[in-house]
């Protein structure tokens, strides 16, 4: 499923860690592995397109896999 979530990126410190887009109405998804380094920053503000991924699963299981396609930074 494809969608444009806008949130704050954070690092959750699972395992071996990962990264989460908390969205603005306080869903969390887990960025996919591979995403952009511009992308992964702790507390940036962001607009993020991408592809639900339903067939991924992941250590930490902390929300729906999100493969990022294209985002937009945003000031916080």
């Amino acid at each position: 499923m494809s969608i444009t979530v806008t949130g704050k990126i954070e690092r959750r410190n699972l395992g071996t860690g990962a990264w989460a887009l908390v969205s603005d109405d306080g869903v969390t998804y887990e960025i996919l592995r591979g995403a952009d380094k511009d992308l992964l920053k702790d507390g940036q503000k962001a607009k993020v397109k991408g592809l639900v991924r339903e067939d991924v699963m992941t250590m930490a299981m902390i929300g729906p896999v999100l493969e990022v396609n294209s985002f937009e930074l945003l000031s916080s």
